[in-house]
């Protein structure tokens, strides 16, 4: 963590690196992971000399909460693989539930 960094950062750092720990990422790459959010958090809320366009404008990571992510435990999300599907062009898509929209032609 940087120097002066709030308590509320500091918990927020250590529940981060905890959490990606618990997910199995390894202690390295949980510190960064842990220290990159805080980062952007701190930017965002402009407690940060600098910050980039991207971490000021994007969805916060708060609200975010792995949507963005192609795989995981479960994998996919059902509205990954329809939006994928669609892409492809996929009939009966619609009527796929997730499952189905995994074994279908490419994905």
């Amino acid at each position: 963590m940087p120097r002066g960094s709030s308590p509320r950062r500091e918990r927020q750092y250590e529940h981060i690196k905890e959490s990606a720990e618990d997910r199995g990422e390894s202690p390295k790459r949980a510190e960064e992971i842990a220290a990159r959010t805080v980062d952007e958090e701190r930017a965002r809320s402009g407690e940060s000399k600098t910050a980039s366009r991207t971490s000021t404008r994007d969805m916060p990571s708060s609200k975010r909460g792995g949507q963005r992510s192609s795989s995981g435990a479960k994998g996919p999300t059902y509205d990954q693989l329809y939006e994928e599907a669609k892409r492809r062009g996929i009939h009966g898509r619609s009527s796929m539930n997730k499952s189905e929209l995994k074994q279908s032609p490419g994905q």
